[in-house]
């Protein structure tokens, strides 16, 4: 057996990256309010009829939901201009929604401000700006752990262990690694803050097949870890492949949800939105 707790094929029941507790505390924001605990069955994360947009401007969401078990992966697909990344900012807190709620773990968090939300335990990953470039790899990973006071030395070699090359690098500058290097140091400081969920906007944009295969590997050792994901991605049949849920938007709205292998075979989402 591995010393690495993504690696090792134990389904979900590898916790040593992850903090039930979640992280931090809440830190009092004008205009947001607290967690509520809702009570019943409900899906680990869910973003329930979720409707609103950015300001003032007009809605780019409708009625639309997402939602993730413990422990699995679920993909959002769809056409440009679908809403995805927004449906994702939304679950994370950097819309305000004028309908619809957001809760996590049987807590309603649609009052929280996106740093609550990373105090619950969610991580959130960018698809773009999203290293520090003139920090080191290692400084880069450091700032993940911020509202840590543990020892964060075991976390950071698990994350060395998931991705060789960062540790490799780890005196670099993030400015001066490969599109796909950033996004592993992107997705490594995340993982340092021991997330419940990882919600990743667009993880594999811009980067080479085999990185993008690289990447997805990773993404499910993580999940087996116990790791909750949520994650958009342009490249639909890839993503779906390695889904346990999937989710098309077409104009802010659920056009299609089922498991992702069903997606992968409905004829008429692979004769719409995967090229046939």
């Amino acid at each position: 057996m591995s010393k690495n707790a993504w690696q090792d094929n134990r389904g979900n029941k590898d916790r040593t990256i992850t903090n039930p507790q979640g992280q931090g505390k809440e830190f009092p924001i004008e205009g947001r309010g607290k967690a509520v605990r809702v009570e019943g069955e409900s899906p680990f994360l869910i973003g329930e009829a979720m409707t609103g947009g950015y300001g003032t401007g007009a809605d780019i969401l409708h009625d639309c939901t997402v939602a993730v078990e413990k422990g699995e992966i679920a993909v959002i697909v769809g056409p440009n201009g679908a809403g995805k990344s927004t449906a994702m900012k939304a679950v994370f807190g950097m819309l305000n929604l004028k309908s619809g709620s957001v809760r996590l773990d049987g807590e309603d968090i649609t009052a929280l401000s996106p740093q609550d939300r990373v105090a619950k335990g969610m991580a959130f990953v960018p698809q773009t700006s999203n290293v520090f470039v003139s920090l080191t790899v290692e400084e880069n990973l450091e700032m993940g752990a911020f509202l840590r006071q543990d020892d964060i030395r075991p976390t950071m070699a698990q994350v060395y262990d998931l991705f060789p090359i960062l540790k490799d690098k780890r005196r670099q500058a993030a400015g001066e690694l490969s599109g796909g290097q950033r996004q592993q140091v992107a997705v490594g400081r995340a993982l340092m803050t021991q997330p419940k969920v990882l919600m990743l906007d667009e993880p594999t944009a811009g980067v080479s097949p085999i990185v993008m295969d690289e990447l997805f590997d990773r993404i499910i050792e993580v999940a087996r870890a116990g790791i909750t994901i949520l994650m958009v991605e342009q490249n639909a049949r890839q993503a779906l492949d390695i889904a346990d849920k999937g989710y098309v938007l077409v104009q802010g709205a659920n056009a299609y949800t089922d498991t992702g292998k069903a997606l992968l075979a409905d004829p008429e989402v692979r004769r719409t939105f995967l090229g046939g």
